[in-house]
């Protein structure tokens, strides 16, 4: 039987200033993001949409969300399999098209390249394998409508 879980977030704009909407270019897009018992998360939108180049904004929130959603079932994965990882190092990568004037935007690809070292005595064929294994059981990457693609490096300790 499946099981459900709820995720509840606060996002308050910041950036009314004097004026609010007034204009295009007169309010801040800056937000804060809250979860209750945890640290706020100051965020803007993406620089080219003027936003604060300080700040996080959501494209780069989801790529790290898929990245670090891959990641955590990787690591489940090797635990329980006898794959002993010592480091993991993941820098994503996630394409956006804009879309034209009328169309919205989407993410066409997000690329996760994580670079990995694992003890002598691991297995570096069951290492490489268990990827496809973490990418099929991610969270973020079954919710999105764009391909997730692994391009992992893995080396021995």
């Amino acid at each position: 039987m499946s099981k459900l879980h709820q995720y509840h977030t606060r996002t308050s704009w910041t950036g009314a200033g004097e004026t609010g909407t007034t204009g295009y270019k007169d309010y801040s897009r800056d937000y804060t993001l809250s979860m209750e018992g945890r640290p706020p998360i100051l965020a803007s939108s993406d620089p080219a949409f003027l936003g604060d180049p300080t700040r996080h904004n959501p494209e780069d929130l989801l790529v790290a969300s898929a990245s670090a959603c891959h990641m955590l079932w990787y690591l489940h994965y090797c635990a329980v399999g006898g794959v002993v990882v010592k480091s993991y190092l993941d820098d994503a990568e996630g394409v956006m098209d804009e879309g034209g004037p009328g169309r919205g935007g989407r993410f066409t690809k997000i690329t996760l390249r994580p670079r990995i070292t694992i003890t002598a005595e691991s297995d570096i064929a069951k290492a490489e394998a268990l990827h496809e294994k973490a990418h099929a059981a991610c969270f973020i990457a079954n919710s999105l409508n764009c391909p997730v693609e692994i391009e992992p490096t893995i080396e021995w300790d």
